[in-house]
């Protein structure tokens, strides 16, 4: 545990080498990262921490911002004295690792964003396929709600997104979907949880029209990832985030849904080992 930011954060650190953060997404913990962690363990020193609201991290009322998010994790490298990391996120944790590169370049050297685009770039592209695929972030949005709802039957609801946004299903081991319902049956976790969606609108989507109009872009080398058979399958994926990255390169991974380092986790660590040793 740091106290970082004005909140307790939970973290594991492994191996040796430069630093490397991984930051995870909803509806899961740090924990999504065990696959990969050894093999990047080898020649990193891999810092995985639980997110503002997620897993062992204090669950505050405020701060679910992506500013905000993004500084707990710098305020963390700093603890860990690490004066510039590279950071891979996924889902809203690649949500986070965006906002990192683009309000601290000098900290952060590379970013890998996995499975996601921009959020400014899916509000605009919020049509009929969008709205079916990412339903979620509107319902997710609405207060108190969401918690009644999902509150009724926790394993069920989270279940739903484990099956529905996987390719390989068989590749969420049961001991990790238990891990994911227990952390997110803890007092405050499902709130958080929410507040991290409801954070997306109108607050990081005014900061995220802010700078886009004002010409800022992610100036260090951003790899992006995803999955094949997911929504960004559909996508021209690469091309949106040229809009908002000067040095983007990026793949699809075949026979993949949403939950990369589980389902292709072998895939993963072969692109972020080029990536971070190019």
């Amino acid at each position: 545990m740091a106290t970082v930011n004005g909140i307790r954060m939970h973290f594991v650190k492994a191996g040796e080498g430069p630093p490397l953060f991984l930051l995870h997404g909803w509806p899961q913990t740090s924990h999504c990262w065990h696959r990969v962690v050894g093999p990047l363990a080898e020649t990193h020193t891999v810092i995985t921490p639980d997110l503002r609201g997620y897993g062992r991290t204090d669950k505050p009322r405020t701060g679910y911002d992506k500013r905000t998010m993004a500084a707990d994790i710098a305020a963390l490298a700093e603890h860990l004295g690490y004066p510039k990391v590279a950071v891979a996120g996924h889902d809203r944790g690649g949500r986070v690792a965006h906002r990192w590169a683009l309000d601290r370049p000098d900290q952060v050297e590379r970013v890998a964003v996995l499975d996601i685009a921009p959020t400014r770039a899916m509000w605009q592209r919020l049509d009929t396929g969008v709205a079916q695929a990412y339903w979620h972030w509107l319902f997710h949005l609405q207060p108190d709600l969401p918690e009644l709802l999902a509150g009724q039957n926790i394993a069920a609801y989270l279940g739903y997104f484990y099956e529905r946004w996987t390719y390989q299903r068989h590749s969420l081991d049961p001991e990790a979907v238990a891990e994911y319902v227990r952390a997110f049956s803890q007092p405050g976790a499902l709130r958080a949880g929410f507040d991290d969606y409801r954070a997306s609108f109108p607050d990081d989507a005014e900061l995220d029209d802010a700078d886009f109009a004002a010409g800022k872009r992610v100036t260090q080398p951003l790899l992006a990832l995803w999955g094949a058979n997911g929504l960004l399958g559909t996508l021209p994926t690469l091309e949106i985030w040229q809009e908002y990255a000067n040095d983007v390169t990026g793949a699809a991974l075949a026979e993949c849904g949403h939950f990369l380092p589980e389902e292709q986790p072998d895939e993963v660590v072969s692109h972020l080992r080029k990536f971070l040793d190019p």
